[in-house]
């Protein structure tokens, strides 16, 4: 339930215990392990590497739908791995916590303080919100329409002993600080598997809360009731992706009932409580903006065993706010044969929403082509629009592509967009709502590959039901103009930018861009919107944030129209051994002709002709494009900061060693030509281009370049390993899937299926020539992976195959892990495999053997908690982040 003003998920957050609890040793020595040795629990990385991951993170942002005031909302970095530890049930898709009765793994923020910001740009003091309980922790934060209150959950602190308590929704003062819990246990719990609540008005809001009358979570047959049987007696076409933590079993559908299942109550600030409708599974209630009615989405059995609970069946009605039914939009049925083409889309009617711009008013789509892309007809989507209480829907567009969003102005004016994955167009056009009978007229027409001539969003503004719709401005010659806010894309890196796009003739004047040397400046927020009629720039207020390789993004307020700048926030540098580090955008060729980018970093103090050549990381990730000029076009900006994640390859700046980061390696296909036909040429070719142009700067030693990635990153390590051997001394892989036979209805960007690209599929697969890796390679995975096709059994068996081979490698799995890694303790004990990995492969590598064929035998650690070690075993991806809150959402 986004509600009003919700912020989205931000970083994990932290905890500031040592990595120790579980841990035995705690070495700083990377190095100290020979091949083969045990790990003893879990490990610390050395103390250069630990301080930047133990950076206390800048708190997000949030401000008020008035822009008057702004929340800080504190984090921490890393929970620990007791946190993750917690009962944990999977089940159509997604992970439950069954204690809390909400999503697992979830962060928090820890405290949120409260500041106005005053009209000269600066910040008045300081409002800490006082009340939650020693400990809490705070999850989907949002502001009342009109202000003056901000609504948040509390988990409180983790007991030792007795049950937990469900989670609370608690209210705060914004002028006080003051907050009380608002309704929660033990009268109420609530229920934010799906939903957690919304304002529906300035004194309401409607909250998801677990039936009263649910009894104890059923239990699973000692002797199972009958055997699984899955058919498919109609011969169906049904293909779909490698999904993850699927329902199983009918005692799995029946979990899934009981946690999920919720009962609607309307509360008001006084307390007063009115529950609405019956239990169900609510997956969306969303108040219509002038708060009289409720668009309330649920889902039903059928279930299915093969897809998640986005495609089981679905219904959609309008309520009143009493729980009365005004009228069902919809009841899809269970969606298991979409096609797995990115063009494709559910049947009926989707995208059902409320129009921002009207009091209540609905809108949805509708696929004329049965959702399935190869289908040729004309037009492919309709979208309509209806009143909240009328059957007499109207077409306000027809598309030739697949819908793609829409954006809200007035009955004068929304813009639709549209586009097709397979040829990466897209199109912007005009619409005019009140107006049907009128043309659409077309605003932008470009290739979604093609950066340089991305034009830009249109700003939205705040409208007095608290919903954001375009800001639509009058330029100087008094017509109606967009205020588009772009990345600015060109040769010599990002330059954000502020464009005036005159409507009627399509001329635009560009009255903002960020500085082109030593600062990148981006757009924030509109600050000015809250006026009558439409806006003009004389009067325009805007936040940007500021930053520089060096020095950490700041907030500033810049007015017209003499463009006063006043810097808001000074938030410390996280990380200030680093402050001087280098870092530069390099460009250089492939010997197809492309150009490639990346990201080069120089640790501090460096000078390549005095210090000569150094150990290299290259981490990498490739992308698909159907355009060579698209595919050199350069992304990014060198004054950006340098901001390190908790596993990122920056942190080896610490350790000395130069980084190239994000070394582009695009995979192309041309017209009719799919990419992924000529995926091992263009990637070798890619890497080969890279690790050339670092050693022909003398930054890199040719023999001490190592080579790694995350995921689809991963997969290229390993196939780089496989077919460039003599580029990398070693390799380090995360995360990956690497036998393509085991996904194979598409990944990544392929959509055709194994049977109908099956040389492609397995010339892809590093696993099929496992017996080639003749370099040190480092498997790293969570033992609890749910992204789509990386289940870590990838991993497993990979190392399998290269253990059978007699190749250097090393398998670690992290318990409890996802995709990404969360735990403190998994988070230290990955760095100090990577560190340990880097010094043993990279930095000791012998310059007198360039090639490292190098023979020796495997080895698999798997940290094993319980028993406080490791044990070698015998020869048999969307963790969640903050939810609720986006931090400028005028955007």
């Amino acid at each position: 339930m986004p509600g009003f003003h919700s912020l989205q998920c931000l970083a994990p957050v932290a905890d500031e215990t040592a990595a120790g609890s579980t841990t035995a040793t705690g070495s700083d020595r990377s190095g100290d392990l020979e091949t083969g040795a045990a790990v003893a629990g879990y490990q610390l990385p050395v103390q250069e590497i630990r301080q930047i991951v133990d950076a206390p993170p800048t708190p997000g942002l949030s401000l008020s739908p008035n822009r008057q005031e702004v929340l800080f909302l504190q984090r921490r970095s890393l929970p620990p791995l007791s946190q993750l530890a917690q009962p944990e049930l999977k089940l159509a898709g997604i992970r439950i916590d069954p204690q809390y009765n909400t999503c697992s793994r979830m962060s928090y923020y820890t405290s949120i303080t409260i500041h106005t910001l005053l009209q000269e740009g600066i910040l008045g003091q300081e409002r800490r919100i006082s009340g939650p309980p020693e400990g809490s922790k705070i999850n989907y934060v949002s502001w009342s329409p009109d202000d003056c209150h901000v609504a948040f959950t509390i988990r409180e602190a983790d007991k030792e002993e007795g049950p937990v308590s469900f989670l609370s929704l608690w209210i705060a003062d914004v002028r006080t600080g003051d907050a009380k819990p608002l309704i929660g246990p033990p009268q109420f719990g609530l229920n934010t598997i799906f939903e957690s609540y919304s304002w529906v008005d300035d004194t309401t809001l409607v909250v998801c809360t677990i039936p009263s009358s649910r009894g104890a979570p059923p239990r699973k047959p000692l002797t199972p009731a009958g055997p699984k049987i899955q058919a498919n007696e109609e011969k169906l076409i049904i293909q779909n992706r490698t999904y993850q933590d699927l329902l199983k079993d009918s005692y799995d559908c029946d979990l899934f009932d009981y946690y999920a299942t919720s009962q609607l109550v309307l509360v008001s600030l006084d307390g007063t409580t009115q529950l609405i409708g019956s239990p169900a599974l609510y997956t969306d209630v969303d108040p219509s903006p002038d708060g009289k009615f409720l668009l309330v989405s649920s889902i039903h059995r059928p279930y299915s065993f093969i897809v998640p609970k986005g495609r089981f069946p679905k219904t959609v009605e309008v309520w009143n706010c009493d729980g009365n039914l005004v009228k069902r939009v919809c009841d899809l049925p269970l969606a298991e044969d979409i096609p797995i083409a990115f063009d494709s889309a559910r049947k009926g009617r989707r995208s059902i929403n409320w129009r921002s711009d009207k009091p209540a008013s609905l809108y949805w789509v509708e696929a004329q082509d049965e959702g399935d892309p190869k289908v040729e007809v004309t037009p492919r989507d309709i979208v309509y629009t209806e009143e909240a209480k009328s059957d007499t829907p109207q077409i306000v567009a027809a598309l030739d592509l697949r819908f793609g969003g829409i954006m809200w102005g007035d009955e004068s004016l929304a813009l639709v967009y549209e586009g097709w994955f397979k040829t990466r167009k897209t199109r912007t056009w005009i619409i005019y709502p009140g107006s049907p009978e009128k043309e659409k007229q077309l605003l932008f027409d470009r290739s979604s590959e093609d950066v340089y001539a991305d034009p830009g969003y249109p700003l939205r503004r705040q409208t007095p039901f608290g919903t954001s719709v375009i800001a639509q401005f009058k330029n100087h010659t008094g017509r109606k103009a967009l205020l588009l806010s772009g990345k600015g894309a060109t040769p010599d890196g990002n330059i954000p930018f502020l464009d005036l796009h005159d409507i009627e003739t399509g001329e635009k004047e560009r009255i903002w861009q960020s500085v082109k040397e030593k600062y990148y400046e981006n757009m924030a927020a509109l600050i000015s919107d809250q006026v009558d009629g439409d806006l003009t720039v004389d009067k325009l207020k805007i936040l940007i944030s500021k930053e520089s390789q060096n020095e950490p993004p700041q907030y500033y307020l810049r007015c017209w129209p003499d463009q006063i700048v006043t810097q808001v926030t000074q938030f410390p540098h996280p990380y200030p051994q680093l402050t001087d580090l280098k870092k530069e955008m390099i460009r250089y060729e492939r010997n197809d002709g492309v150009q490639l980018t990346a990201t080069l970093y120089l640790p501090p103090g460096y000078e390549p002709v005095r210090d000569g050549p150094l150990p290299m990381l290259m981490w990498a990730y490739p992308e698909e494009f159907k355009s060579k000029d698209n595919a050199s076009q350069m992304r990014g900006s060198q004054f950006a900061f340098a901001g390190i994640g908790f596993t990122s390859a920056l942190l080896w700046l610490a350790r000395g060693f130069a980084i190239l980061d994000g070394p582009t390696m695009p995979i192309i296909g041309e017209g009719e030509e799919e990419a992924n036909d000529r995926y091992v040429e263009q990637l070798v070719a890619s890497a080969q281009a890279a690790v050339d142009e670092v050693v022909r700067r003398g930054v890199a030693h040719r023999a001490k370049i190592a080579v790694g990635g995350h995921s689809y990153g991963a997969f290229m390590t390993a196939n780089l390993l496989v077919h460039a051997s003599d580029l990398f001394c070693c390799g380090i892989a995360r995360s990956g899937a690497y036998n393509r036979t085991l996904t194979p209805f598409g990944f990544q960007a392929e959509e055709r299926t194994l049977w109908e690209a099956q040389k492609t599929y397995i010339d892809m697969s590093p696993f099929m020539l496992a017996d080639r890796i003749k370099k040190p390679i480092l498997l790293i995975h969570g033992e609890d992976d749910n992204n789509s096709g990386t289940m870590t059994m990838q991993s497993e068996r990979f190392f399998s195959a290269l253990k059978g081979h007699g190749a250097l490698c090393r398998l670690v799995l992290l318990p409890l892990e996802s995709h990404g890694y969360q735990g403190r303790e998994s988070v230290m004990h990955c760095l100090w495999e990577m560190d340990r990995w880097l010094q043993k492969f990279c930095v000791d590598a012998k310059i007198t053997d360039p090639k490292l064929d190098v023979v020796n035998s495997g080895e698999q650690v798997t940290i094993d908690v319980k028993q406080g070690g490791a044990e070698p075993e015998d020869d048999n991806e969307a963790e969640l982040g903050l939810r609720g809150l986006s931090l400028f959402s005028s955007l």
